[in-house]
C-alpha cells in the first residue's frame, strides 16, 4: 500500500462520518481491509467500475475537505511530536500547543 492509499485512510478516519455510510464502507474495504474491486463489488452487490467511480469520488471529497480544514496534517503531525513530547523535547511540546490553539 502506498503513502498516499495510507492518506486516504486516514481522511476517511477523520471526515468518514461526513460521507454516506456507503461511501464509507466502500473506502474502508478499500484502503484499510485492502479488499479488491471485485470483493467490494461482490460484497456490497454493484459493479466494478461502480466501486471505482465510488473510490475516486470520494477519495476526491476527502482531499476537498482535506484542503479546506487540514484536520488530518494536524492529526497525524500531533502524532508524530507525541512520541517526542514524551520523551520530554520541549520543542515538540511548545510545537504541539501551537497546533491545537490553532484548531
Amino acid at each position: 500500500m502506498t503513502e498516499k492509499d495510507l492518506f486516504v485512510g486516514a481522511l476517511n478516519d477523520v471526515y468518514g462520518a461526513i460521507m454516506g455510510e456507503k461511501q464509507r464502507r466502500i473506502i474502508s474495504a478499500y484502503f484499510d481491509e485492502d479488499l479488491s474491486l471485485a470483493e467490494i463489488a461482490e460484497n456490497e452487490d454493484i459493479t466494478r467500475q461502480a466501486v471505482l467511480d465510488s473510490i475516486k469520488r470520494t477519495s476526491a471529497k476527502l482531499y476537498d475537505l482535506e484542503e479546506k480544514c487540514g484536520y488530518t496534517k494536524k492529526f497525524l503531525k500531533l502524532k508524530e511530536l507525541s512520541a517526542f513530547a514524551k520523551s520530554g523535547d520541549e520543542n515538540s511540546i511548545s510545537e504541539i500547543i501551537k497546533i491545537i490553539d490553532d484548531l
